[in-house]
């Protein structure tokens, strides 16, 4: 059972303290992008949050881990995070939660497909009771524009097999933009390390008995470098997963 620790909401008088996981993997040319977007939603929110930025380079092989360190060296509010070697998203972000000093953490994309300030709509949504807001762009009020449509269609059929496997209200289950207690999260074993361990953690967290909620969300195509999924083992992955929620259900009845 999980154990909640609170949080300062926006109705307090002190600013809401969050950690922003930013799992980097080959993103050399999109820093500029990501940079003036923290930036932005630092700025814009000042007043409400007080924001710490925590990069964890995946293992890159470009000039990621350089630029980063020459961008932000000399920030408080950043920490830098390495992986010796590619491990996967669902890694990075584990290990940036980890690292995180506040107990709200929320991960964002690195390619700012989630405009980063939509942070500020998760983190409204995460009040006393609740482990987990996640992002949701097939909410009814969310929004999905420039998106490949098969793409679209595996995130789309993934999600409603979760919901139906897991008995959830939920519109999206693969969506890595989210928002965490981290004291919901340090204990959790995730098996995938990669896309399809996002997916993992969300399961895991209900299955311990945090609450989750989503947050309507507008999601964009990527418009500068390219995206990291394999098509073929992330299908596989949720494949395997699904089965392990199916078997895990039938031997509890």
């Amino acid at each position: 059972m999980i154990t909640l620790h609170p949080q300062p909401t926006f109705s307090d008088p002190q600013l809401v303290h969050v950690s922003i996981v930013v799992p980097c993997f080959n993103e050399e040319d999109g820093i500029d992008q990501l940079t003036e977007r923290l930036k932005t939603l630092r700025a814009v929110f000042a007043d409400r949050l007080s924001v710490e930025v925590v990069f964890v380079d995946d293992g890159s092989t470009d000039d990621t881990a350089s630029i980063l360190k020459n961008r932000f060296q000399q920030n408080d509010w950043v920490r830098i995070v390495r992986h010796g070697n590619n491990r996967g998203i669902a890694a990075a972000i584990m290990t940036g939660i980890q690292a995180a000093s506040n107990e709200l953490v929320a991960s964002i994309d690195a390619d700012c497909t989630y405009d980063p300030i939509q942070i500020v709509d998760l983190v409204d949504l995460m009040v006393t009771d609740v482990a987990m807001v996640t992002a949701s762009p097939y909410h009814p009020k969310g929004a999905v524009e420039g998106v490949p449509r098969w793409r679209l269609a595996l995130s789309q059929i993934a999600s409603r097999g979760y919901r139906l496997l897991l008995g959830s209200s939920l519109h999206t289950y693969t969506s890595c933009f989210r928002v965490y207690r981290k004291s919901c999260m340090t204990s959790l074993s995730i098996r995938d390390s990669g896309f399809v361990g996002v997916t993992e953690m969300l399961w895991q967290v209900q299955r311990n008995g945090g609450k989750i909620v989503e947050a309507p969300a507008r999601l964009t195509s990527r418009r500068i470098g390219y995206s990291k999924m394999k098509t073929v083992p992330v299908i596989v992955s949720h494949i395997k997963l699904m089965g392990r929620i199916l078997c895990e259900r039938v031997l509890k009845r």
